[in-house]
């Protein structure tokens, strides 16, 4: 065994459990069988067991695990990566961990690097066009083979963040990071919530370095197989990456250096045999309809969007999620549909006080988008539905970037994926459900009631991200252990801070963070024409027209 390679971190949500069982009625009952994936074109596997899975909350613990695995690859050790937006001087450490620098470097000592980046849109459309093609164009020349990736819906992105890492000679060691954080300017934020030095341009309101919470999981076990599988159908879906446009292509060869061809990739590194954890995984994607179809996904893959249908079919008791945009008709349904048909289910959402950019154009549709899903929601289950905002200590607002949801302390799904139709059929994304066979030894033992029994890492994950956001400690969490008792606790801190803000910040600030959410209205007038634009341009429709037709998810 490598001497020098990494030890999986210490994590103190893990504990001593059964070894899991592929037959754990649960996992059957959570997860989407073979045939409910609907794309018969991959042979990605329905699921793994015996992975170890840990929530990197916020983007400065995620880049540190990430930096302490890159800097101890070695010659032949492979790294794989999927990004949306890179940015070659943003550090993970601090000075002279640019993450440019540190998979140059990883270049130059024989690691072979492969990576897909995202072809943006141009940069008059407040997109990272340069950046990504430098951040490319860079790597390459130091020995990588990292390509623009164009292969896209029109005016979609490839929005999948990933990056697998592999020790060909010691396989205990690989691991892979996903979920949805990008390797750029603004993520290395912690949860104080100050914003990364090396910021982003976002609205006032967020001051100078935008306040930016995020999460990311680490992955150890068989499921890294299967995460690097989905980089490898999209590496070798198409091996010409050139956009159709002659002016684009022109552009990329002349800022590209050429490079619009992939070469192979190394043989697969055989499963790994061990079994680090009780953590069952599914790997779950989105691809589109496209007239120039993936070979992996001829007419798209929707297994989120099927995920998170049959996952709130089945919540009884609390669903709590964080989102970035929290869009959509069939989101709305979706979740409307739930609380209709469980009386006592309650609903926690947590999302942006703003939209990232401040125009006009694109933020009143997605004022308009979200306020009428929570208006559906709202309806369905009236108080039973809330939905909440994050601000830091010093009152700046927080941009929630997240895409997280816990269910009845049983399921969990931690991805690149935002609650909307965008994301559900038009964008690639990427995301994992996970399922712990350990049950959580605390009451409630199975809040739902359906015998599933609450599992020890969902459970932790919602707690872990509630602790962040309430001002908790350890050992201060016994309201927050049930769902109902959670609900109300969450909505008192909530509704003492909120109070606190509005009547003019006397007295003591209130512990906590999060305060209630109050989207401002949108006119009618601003509705006349928001409405085409935010279901054309920012929440796309990429199904087959067939499953359009049919009004299939």
């Amino acid at each position: 065994m490598r001497p020098d390679a990494p030890e999986a971190p210490d994590d103190p949500l893990k504990q001593d459990a059964p070894r899991p069982a592929a037959d754990d009625p649960a996992i059957l009952a959570w997860y989407l069988a073979d045939d409910e994936r609907t794309n018969r074109a991959t042979d990605l596997r329905p699921f793994t067991i015996g992975n170890h899975v840990l929530p990197l909350v916020d983007g400065r613990r995620y880049f540190d695990r990430l930096y302490t695995e890159l800097v101890a690859t070695r010659a032949g050790d492979q790294v794989y990566f999927l990004d949306f937006r890179g940015d070659l001087n943003e550090r993970l450490k601090g000075a002279g961990t640019e993450i440019g620098e540190v998979l140059s470097a990883a270049a130059h000592r024989g690691v072979q690097v492969f990576g897909l980046v995202w072809r943006s849109q141009p940069t008059q459309v407040h997109q990272f066009e340069e950046a990504n093609a430098e951040f490319v164009r860079r790597i390459a020349e130091d020995g990588g083979q990292v390509l623009l990736d164009a292969r896209t819906r029109r005016g979609g992105s490839h929005h999948q963040k990933l990056v697998v890492v592999r020790h060909p000679d010691a396989p205990a060691h690989d691991v892979a990071f996903v979920g949805g954080i990008d390797l750029s300017f603004g993520r290395n934020d912690d949860a104080e919530h100050l914003g990364d030095p090396q910021g982003v341009n976002s609205p006032e309101a967020y001051g100078p370095c935008t306040p930016w919470h995020d999460i990311q999981a680490e992955v150890r076990g068989p499921a890294v197989h299967d995460l690097e599988h989905t980089f490898r159908e999209r590496w070798y879906g198409s091996n010409v990456l050139d956009v159709p446009s002659p002016v684009r292509q022109l552009y990329d060869r002349a800022y590209h250096m050429g490079a619009t061809t992939s070469r192979p990739l190394p043989a697969p590194v055989p499963d790994d045999q061990a079994h680090p954890g009780t953590h069952a995984v599914q790997v779950l994607r989105t691809y589109p309809a496209r007239l120039r179809r993936y070979p992996f996904a001829p007419l798209g893959e929707r297994a989120i969007a099927h995920a998170y249908r049959k996952a709130f079919a089945r919540a009884r008791r609390l669903v709590y999620l964080e989102d970035q945009y929290l869009w959509s008709r069939p989101v709305a349904d979706i979740i409307g549909s739930a609380l209709r048909k469980n009386p006592r289910l309650q609903v926690i959402a947590v999302v942006p006080r703003f939209s990232p950019d401040d125009s006009t154009i694109t933020r009143v549709p997605a004022l308009l988008a979200r306020g009428d899903v929570i208006r559906a929601c709202e309806a369905a289950g009236g108080d039973r539905f809330a939905v909440y905002e994050l601000e830091n200590h010093q009152g700046s607002p927080v941009y929630v970037h997240a895409k997280v949801v816990v269910i009845d302390d049983v399921w969990a799904m931690v991805g690149s994926d935002n609650l909307n139709r965008r994301s559900w059929s038009h964008d690639s994304e990427l995301s994992i459900a996970v399922l712990d066979s350990a049950l959580d030894p605390r009451e409630p033992h199975d809040p739902a009631g359906l015998g599933d029994g609450a599992r020890t890492f969902a459970r932790d994950l919602r707690l872990q991200l509630w602790r962040e956001h309430l001002d908790r400690s350890a050992d201060d969490l016994a309201d927050l252990l049930d769902p109902v008792d959670g609900f109300t606790a969450f909505a008192a801190q909530a509704a003492r801070l909120t109070a606190w803000r509005e009547g003019g910040s006397l007295g003591p600030r209130p512990p906590g963070r999060v305060t209630v959410h109050r989207p401002p209205p949108v006119t009618e007038a601003q509705r006349l024409w928001a409405v085409p634009l935010y279901r054309t341009i920012s929440d796309p429709d990429g199904r087959p027209v067939r499953d359009r037709l049919r009004k299939r998810l």
